[in-house]
């Protein structure tokens, strides 16, 4: 089976939207995002609002310029599972294979901060996680034959979710997004105490 080809006119379109949204988060990470206008962008990208508003739906949307693929990527991640490959564990994959290396990005601190510190950005990304928590939740349902209300598989969508923000703190991240997936596999245990001095 042969992948079709990105036509020439497809790879100027994804050339251009990956300008605009690194221009944007260039300036916003320079000035602050309430600093920066559509048209200080468009500027900086060599290209007209028009056409900065042609590929972003909003000044919020150049921030999260990922989020359609990544939204794409998680339920891909359920929906195109090997056969012998349990939901929990395709999920424990696609964390391992994409969140590491977003964390580890040399500007991810800076984009942290950039979300938590402008209340527009940080209910962008609320509603944002709601929209991903719905739609796994609704794959994850799908595959089990349930309604997407279902409470099971809401929770572990919204889990899943969590886990990057919960391993984001530890100094392996790698080993607490694994500790994480383990006690969704098996059932939380109690802590052990440490052994008396």
């Amino acid at each position: 089976m042969t992948v079709p080809s990105i036509s020439r006119r497809d790879r100027k379109k994804a050339a251009t939207r990956q300008a605009i949204a690194d221009a944007a988060l260039r300036l916003f990470l320079e000035r602050g995002y309430d600093q920066v206008s559509i048209r200080d962008i468009a500027d900086a990208a060599d290209v007209s609002t028009a056409t900065v508003f042609k590929h972003f739906s909003g000044k919020e949307a150049l921030v999260f310029d990922e989020d359609d693929d990544r939204e794409s990527q998680l339920i891909a991640a359920v929906r195109q599972r090997r056969s012998d490959q349990s939901i929990l564990d395709a999920l424990r994959q696609h964390v391992l294979n994409t969140w590491p290396s977003i964390e580890a990005h040399p500007q991810a601190a800076e984009f942290t901060h950039l979300v938590n510190s402008t209340p527009v950005l940080r209910a962008y990304a609320e509603r944002m996680w709601t929209r991903y928590t719905d739609s796994l939740s609704a794959a994850i349902a799908d595959e089990y034959g349930v309604g997407h209300d279902d409470l099971a598989c809401v929770a572990l969508a919204r889990f899943v979710l969590e886990i990057p923000v919960l391993a984001r703190s530890r100094q392996d991240r790698r080993a607490a997004i694994e500790a994480l997936f383990d006690i969704l596999t098996h059932g939380w245990e109690p802590p052990s105490k440490p052994p008396a001095p």
